[in-house]
């Protein structure tokens, strides 16, 4: 479904990504993982369109997209749930979640999307007339992942999703995660600190290194590799 070939990207004279390339296949879970500074989340911005690409190309679905606005790519069906979540604060959880359809014609369905991702995250609907700013970190997560399905997506970038978050809420974004995948079919790219969680939901993954792909592989198979266990893993 996506597939990266050679990808640098650079912010102004400093190379943040040093020709990358990655495939991701249709309906998997594919986590990357790595420092801080690593490139993680420059990846995800540069498939977003949110990052001008130095070189190398990013194809999606056998189209290349490298050179189209953010708002071209999320119409063809590639969300992307940031770091930090970035809900509008000020708006309701409804409004927020309306946001998510902006591109969107069909709005004699959004009722039907709101059924689907009010079985995902049930708290949602609990608080649909809340003004978001006012949600817990876990609940402000739910409605950033909420609000990106509202766009129809095929694939499903989530930045750093344990963020900030309760450890008791950890667990339950994780298997939302899992259960989105596998329910709706949607591909997700995972970036995520909690690299033992992430490899734990994921059939594949990458070890990014100063901007460079050091590991590449099925996800167990990263776990029980020594450099991985005892630089991500706690040993």
């Amino acid at each position: 479904m996506i597939k990266l070939n050679h990808l640098t990207v650079a912010y102004g004279s400093i190379t943040a990504l040093h020709g990358i390339s990655l495939e991701i296949e249709p309906r998997s879970i594919v986590t990357l993982i790595g420092a801080n500074g690593a490139g993680k989340s420059t990846t995800l911005r540069a498939l977003s369109g949110l990052l001008p690409v130095k070189s190398g190309s990013i194809e999606y679905d056998g189209v290349d997209i490298t050179r189209l606005k953010p708002h071209e790519i999320v119409a063809r069906g590639l969300s992307h749930v940031p770091e930090g979540r970035l809900i509008f604060s000020n708006l309701t959880v409804r409004e927020n979640l309306l946001m998510g359809a902006y591109l969107r014609k069909d709005r004699n369905k959004f009722n039907e999307e709101f059924d689907y991702i009010f079985r995902f995250f049930p708290r949602l609907k609990e608080r649909l007339k809340q003004v978001a700013g006012t949600l817990s970190g876990g609940e402000q997560q739910m409605l950033a992942i909420g609000r990106a399905l509202m766009s129809k997506p095929r694939c499903l970038m989530l930045d750093e999703p344990s963020l900030g978050i309760a450890p008791i809420l950890v667990r339950t974004i994780f298997e939302k995660i899992v259960e989105i995948n596998r329910e709706l079919g949607i591909t997700i790219l995972l970036v995520e600190q909690n690299a033992n969680l992430a490899l734990d939901i994921s059939q594949y993954g990458y070890v990014l290194e100063t901007g460079r792909i050091l590991l590449r592989g099925p996800a167990r198979e990263l776990q029980q590799n020594p450099q991985v266990r005892d630089a991500y893993l706690g040993g």
